[in-house]
Parts: structure tokens; sequence; C-alpha cells
């Protein structure tokens, strides 16, 4: 007897889906990907009229931009609330307040911020604060 053999098709692997798969993945990582970039901050400081300050070695300089945004002696801040910007204001001056400590806001900086940075120091009893200014120029002095 004889039996007819069957006939076996060439087993072949399609590489085409793996590879779209692939550049799916790699568009979706390229795109939900964030890139952090380290700047300086541009501050624009609000105009006053006074002597100018020594600086200090040991002190404690905050620093809000106009988004509101706090940095605590050049470290940026996770987030803005007063629990961070306490956590960070302790760390350096580890439990000191005897510290000065100036805070730097940009004039189009809302006012909340700034509240919110000397009532962050208040609360942890800083009584040394100062808040920093630009000389006006001469044609805007007499306002």
């Amino acid at each position: 007897m004889k039996f007819r053999r069957q006939r076996l098709d060439d087993v072949s692997v399609n590489l085409t889906p793996l590879i779209d798969v692939v550049f799916l993945l790699l568009i979706f990582f390229m795109v939900s990907t964030t890139f952090t970039r380290e700047t300086q901050l541009s501050v624009d400081l609000p105009e006053a009229q006074g002597q100018l300050k020594e600086n200090n070695e040991e002190e404690i300089e905050i620093l809000i931009d106009e988004g509101g945004a706090y940095r605590v002696n050049g470290q940026g801040l996770v987030d803005r609330r007063m629990r961070t910007l306490q956590a960070a204001i302790y760390k350096i001056s580890a439990g000191d307040t005897t510290m000065p400590m100036i805070i730097t806001a940009d004039a189009q900086a809302a006012h909340e911020d700034v509240v919110r940075a000397m009532d962050a120091a208040g609360q942890m009893g800083f009584v040394h604060l100062s808040i920093t200014t630009r000389q006006p120029t001469e044609g805007q002095a007499d306002g």
C-alpha cells in the first residue's frame, strides 16, 4: 500500500508586523518622554529706592519666577506647596532661624506666591527677611 505523502509548506516568519510594532513603541516612547532643560531664570525685579546691602555668605535665597515656581538657593522645587517650600528651607537652614532670608521675586510674579514664601518663613520662625528690588532708572524715579 502506498500512501500519498502530504506536501509540507515552507515555514517562514513574517517580520513586517514585528517591525511595525517596534516602530509604534518607539514613537510612543519618544512622544511621551519629557525632556528637562536646566536653565537660569530670568527675573525682572520691581524697583525701589534704598541702600545696597552687603552679600552675606550664609543666607537663604528664595527665587520666585513669573509663573510662581520656587527655587531655594538655586535648587528648584517639585511643586508650589508651602510644605515643600518649608522642607527646602529647613534642609538649608538646619533649623537655624537666625539666618537672613532674601526673597527675590519677578515683578510679574503673583502676589500670592510672594506671600506664600513670606508666610512659610514666618511660620518657621525666621525674622530676618529681605525682599530684593532694583534701583529705578533716572526717568522713572519720581513716578
